[in-house]
């Protein structure tokens, strides 16, 4: 097993990670959970850098990277859909397009052939990724100051409309990527 894949791997790990510790809902909890999901957000750019750079591409690379991608961001969403941070049904349209543009990939690596992610895929990735982290901070904030309120105006009266405008763009460049994906995919 080469670097890139054991990255993969540590990522997978890092994921059940960041769910107990979402999940055990502290402060220390919570500030934990930030540093893993930056971790294993980084360990999704190393992985495919490394492997990349010095030719260790493998087909259990080819498979297991993007489900440990996308593993890792529906966990966050569905995490912030359950305890009311987000809409339920953004959730469900970015699980229904990341699920089956992941399975879309695997049948064609199946085929021997390689769906490669567009650059506005990449572009979405990077809007998942800035809004679950500003989701966490919100999380850490609430939960260092439980009495802080949303209507008191100022920054702190910023960070719904904010998170919701971050929502909206994360899932419109899912849902345009997708359909670019789709339509790149019936030109071949």
């Amino acid at each position: 097993m080469n670097l890139p894949n054991i990255l993969t791997m540590v990522r997978m790990v890092l994921v059940f990670v960041f769910i107990k510790l979402f999940l055990a809902d502290s402060l220390a909890s919570m500030i934990a959970a930030c540093f893993v999901f930056a971790a294993a957000a980084i360990t999704d750019y190393l992985d495919g850098y490394i492997a990349k750079k010095y030719d260790l591409i493998t087909d259990f690379g080819k498979i297991m990277d993007p489900i440990a991608d996308k593993f890792l961001m529906l966990a966050a969403f569905y995490l912030f859909a359950k305890f009311g941070l987000i809409p339920m049904w953004m959730f469900i349209v970015i699980a229904v397009r990341e699920v089956g543009i992941t399975v879309m990939r695997l049948i064609a690596l199946k085929r021997k052939e390689v769906l490669a992610a567009e650059n506005l895929g990449k572009m979405k990735t990077v809007s998942q990724i800035v809004v679950i982290s500003v989701i966490l901070i919100y999380v850490v904030l609430k939960k260092f100051n439980p009495t802080w309120r949303q209507d008191t105006g100022g920054i702190i009266g910023l960070w719904i409309p904010v998170i919701n405008l971050l929502m909206y763009i994360s899932v419109g460049l899912t849902v345009i990527s997708g359909a670019q994906f789709l339509h790149n995919l019936k030109k071949d």
